[in-house]
């Protein structure tokens, strides 16, 4: 019996994070993007993840990962048992992509929007059928991190919750279900905590470094909230950060003027080689 197709649209650091968990588990993915390149690096990139989870021993022994394909054409997805859509913070995109995924799938599909904060409910506009759609927050890696929060909007199908707590008990994630809001529970706590990390060290109360080893060794934090923005990247954290000051109007959540200076030097994290610290030594 053939292992359903699980369609992912969005080729960036998520998508192909994402991508490496699915094929990593035996289940075939479809990525789709609009730019050629992209797909070029990320099928590189999960070809370098699935050897960095396997030395991990994050993968099922003995079991061969199910082949990716790459393509550029949105129609693709058609047949797919479920899509995860992972592009950029931005409702406009995601509000794009989404009514272009819903147009095209089977009834009842599920729809996974990947976000770390706008509201499901908001999004449920944009699709045919509310009750397909659905949120989860993978952390990155996706393929080393076994808790994924899920987020159910006020019109997701019961139908819809369980098939996809179903798949990700099949790729081998934990699963913990909360309520729509902003933020949900993980964004809400951690951006917050990340910007005022960065005042601190804006203010010159201490470094970066001191500040990360005290988060870790004075309060359990396992890497410290400069490297985590690091992690996830200074502008996508920016844009999460604007999207929950939007929706909230908490000051905590106004992107503190050290991260946006960071974007506008290009300095984005791993991603870029350099952030908060500098990876291209490493990376040479």
């Amino acid at each position: 019996m053939d292992e359903p197709l699980v369609a992912i649209v969005g080729a960036g650091v998520m998508g192909t994070g994402i991508s490496t968990l699915v094929v990593g588990h035996g289940l075939p993915v479809v990525l789709v993007d609009i730019d050629e390149g992209v797909l070029e690096r990320a099928a590189a990139a999960t070809a370098g993840g699935l050897r960095h989870a396997t030395l991990m021993g994050a993968l099922p022994a003995g079991r061969a990962p199910a082949r990716l394909r790459t393509t550029l054409s949105l129609d693709e997805v058609a047949d797919a048992a479920v899509v995860i859509e992972a592009v950029t913070e931005l409702p406009e995109r995601k509000a794009e992509v989404l009514a272009g995924v819903s147009a095209l799938v089977r009834p009842g599909t599920p729809l996974i929007t990947n976000t770390s904060g706008i509201p499901i409910d908001e999004m449920a506009a944009w699709v045919k059928s509310p009750g397909d759609l659905i949120g989860t927050h993978f952390m990155n890696p996706a393929y080393l991190i076994s808790m994924v929060e899920v987020i159910r909007g006020p019109r997701t199908a019961d139908g819809t919750v369980e098939s996809v707590l179903s798949l990700l008990t099949r790729i081998g994630r934990r699963a913990v279900v909360v309520r729509d809001a902003p933020g949900f529970v993980t964004s809400r706590l951690l951006h917050p905590m990340i910007n005022d990390a960065a005042r601190v060290v804006g203010a010159g109360t201490a470094t970066v470094e001191d500040v990360d080893t005290l988060m870790q060794g004075c309060l359990g934090h396992p890497t410290g909230p400069l490297r985590t923005a690091d992690l996830i990247g200074i502008d996508n954290l920016v844009d999460a950060l604007e999207a929950l000051y939007a929706r909230t109007g908490d000051e905590r959540c106004r992107p503190s003027e050290l991260l946006l200076e960071k974007v506008r030097r290009g300095e984005l994290g791993r991603k870029s080689g350099r952030g908060f610290y500098n990876y291209s030594e490493a990376q040479s």
